[in-house]
C-alpha cells in the first residue's frame, strides 16, 4: 500500500503565496518512477485537476483556473512532489490533495488530468485565502 502525506497548507491573504508538498512512500521505500499530482475540492464543488508531473519524461500539466500561477515540480530522489502557489485568490480556498499513480501502465499527459488516472490519495491539506 502507498502512503501519501501532504503538508504545507495554511491561511494567507490573498495575493500571497504558499507551497504545498507531497511525500509518496511505500512500505518504507520512496517511489521514484510515478506520475503524481495535485487536486482540489472546495466546498459544494467537484474536485477540479490542479497540476501533474508525469514520469516517465518529467511533462507537467496545470489546470486552466491555476495555470502561469501555480508550478509543480519533483524531487524524485524522496519520491516528493511540490506545489508553489503564487497569486492565490479567494477561488483557491479548498481542501488540496495529492494523489499517486502507483500501476505499471503508462499514460499519456492529458489522461493525468482525470481523478481515474491516480490510484492512491493523501488526506489533504486545507488552503484559505482570506480577501
Amino acid at each position: 500500500q502507498v502512503q501519501v502525506v501532504e503538508s504545507g497548507g495554511g491561511l494567507v491573504q490573498a495575493g500571497g503565496s504558499l507551497s504545498l508538498s507531497c511525500a509518496a512512500s511505500r512500505s518504507g521505500s520512496t517511489l521514484s518512477r510515478y506520475a503524481m499530482a495535485w487536486f482540489r475540492q472546495a466546498p459544494g464543488k467537484e474536485r477540479e485537476f490542479v497540476a501533474a508531473f508525469r514520469w516517465p519524461g518529467g511533462n507537467t500539466a496545470y489546470g486552466d483556473s491555476v495555470k502561469g500561477r501555480f508550478t509543480i515540480s519533483r524531487d524524485s530522489a524522496r519520491s516528493t512532489v511540490f506545489l508553489r502557489m503564487n497569486s492565490l485568490n479567494a477561488e483557491d480556498t479548498a481542501l488540496y490533495y495529492c494523489a499517486v499513480r502507483s500501476r505499471s501502465t503508462t499514460v499519456i499527459l492529458s489522461a493525468l488530468r482525470s481523478e481515474y488516472s491516480y490510484d492512491d490519495w493523501g488526506q489533504g491539506t486545507q488552503v484559505t485565502v482570506s480577501s
